[in-house]
């Protein structure tokens, strides 16, 4: 990387759904970071709604491109992982075939366009690893396990052909460590890089009352009742916490409910707002 960052580079972003989501945050907000720096950050996917997306990726900052949007995202409510590599690898060739070298492109969530991309030895690779996918998905029955086994095995073995691998924090480089086995023992260690935060909203002096804001999707493995618990824990007489600004804080829960997702989270979440 040294000869290149002396100089603005040519940064391609690829990301499998540029919807509304943390993963979606952090890409947008690396990508406005590094258009404002002069680099040169242009945006693939292979799903942009501009009705429902971040304001960043329709104010012209920095160029989205789609390809693949033709492309299914499941079939019957089936097979999202599989259609997500198709997307992305259709996403990846678009890129490959159709443009000029980039210097650096920036991937993340779906590993199997790494190969593609690395065909320009010229450029260089770098994975962001939010979570390991096996440990997202189900494996609780032996058709489940089957169809996931060449799926994690291609996720794995791809993520170790980057040039540089990311995670968003030291908790998911030490579950990357004991997830990857194989990378680890080759010695493939990620780098932690933590998701940004707009510092300039706390520059100004107000009125300050702690509060805890989760922001999830409403669904189990996001496991929304641990903040509840929580913070139930932290207000109860019994509290680890000794403090006025504790005492008088408050919990703020925000998400959306995913069309088709079962309403279960919902009714465990009201039931453990009705305990507390």
């Amino acid at each position: 990387m040294a000869k290149v960052t002396s100089s603005k580079l040519n940064i391609a972003i690829i990301h499998p759904d540029l919807g509304i989501g943390g993963a979606e945050r952090l890409i947008v907000d690396a990508a406005v970071e590094l258009a404002s720096q002069g680099h040169k950050v242009h945006v693939f996917t292979a799903h942009h709604d501009k009705n429902r997306c971040f304001e960043e990726t329709v104010a012209g900052t920095f160029p989205v491109t789609v390809y693949g949007s033709f492309l299914p995202r499941h079939i019957f409510y089936h097979f999202h992982a599989l259609c997500a590599y198709l997307r992305c690898l259709f996403v990846a060739f678009c890129v490959l075939f159709m443009w000029h070298s980039f210097d650096v492109i920036l991937a993340d969530q779906v590993s199997v366009v790494i190969p593609i991309l690395k065909i320009k030895r010229s450029t260089k690779v770098v994975f962001y690893c939010h979570f390991p996918d096996l440990l997202l998905a189900q494996h609780s029955t032996f058709i489940r396990r089957m169809y996931r086994k060449p799926i994690d095995y291609a996720e794995e073995i791809t993520t170790g052909i980057a040039d540089l691998i990311l995670v968003n924090s030291k908790f998911t480089a030490s579950t990357f460590a004991n997830t990857f086995k194989y990378l680890d023992a080759k010695g493939i260690r990620p780098a932690v890089l933590y998701p940004a935060v707009n510092v300039d909203q706390f520059n100004e002096p107000s009125s300050f009352k702690l509060n805890f804001l989760s922001i999830n999707r409403f669904e189990r493995k996001k496991n929304i009742q641990l903040a509840i618990s929580a913070f139930a824990m932290l207000n109860s007489p019994e509290g680890v916490l000794k403090h006025k600004d504790i005492t008088n804080a408050s919990l703020t829960i925000v998400g959306e409910h995913v069309l088709f997702m079962p309403v279960f989270p919902m009714i465990d979440i009201m039931v453990m707002l009705c305990a507390y």
